[in-house]
């Protein structure tokens, strides 16, 4: 896989990230995943179009997801998810999706992105057909990880 299309999800998730809560997160080991792979009770689907086609996963636990959602809602203490903090979840996706295709349109690689999907549940399994996936984890407030699972076909 083209390091060239990694760049930019790196880029546009610490910078919503950082934009969101002031704090950038740090960038864990990226690595080759295996499939099928299994996610977080959290995960977050946007599908891809244009010259680079396939989906992201953007997975985390349940822990994770009520920080973020509080940090996005301006600090508001979250006990469960609700509607609003899953829309919050939903939006953070999108941001750094639309900012991930900002970045590759500005070098060329013009794409589109599908609206964000929502998924909450235990022991999820993606299994990302005719496609490499390449884990790049973000770690927040805590070490807290957050997955950016980008599977895009050869």
């Amino acid at each position: 896989m083209n390091v060239e299309y990694i760049n930019p999800f790196i880029e546009a998730s610490q910078s919503v990230w950082l934009m969101m809560t002031g704090n950038k997160p740090a960038l864990g080991k990226v690595y080759l995943k295996k499939v099928p792979f299994q996610s977080d009770d959290i995960a977050v689907i946007v599908g891809l179009t244009g010259k680079i086609r396939g989906q992201v996963v953007i997975s985390m636990n349940t822990n994770t997801a009520l920080k973020v959602a509080s940090s996005m809602m301006g600090g508001v203490l979250l006990a469960e998810l609700d509607d609003m903090s899953k829309s919050a979840i939903s939006e953070l996706g999108n941001m750094i999706m639309g900012n991930t295709a900002t970045i590759l349109a500005g070098r060329g690689i013009g794409v589109e992105i599908t609206p964000p999907s929502l998924l909450v549940g235990e022991k999820m399994v993606f299994t990302p057909a005719h496609m490499k996936t390449i884990c790049v984890p973000l770690l927040i407030e805590g070490d807290e990880p957050i997955e950016i699972n980008v599977s895009l076909e050869e």
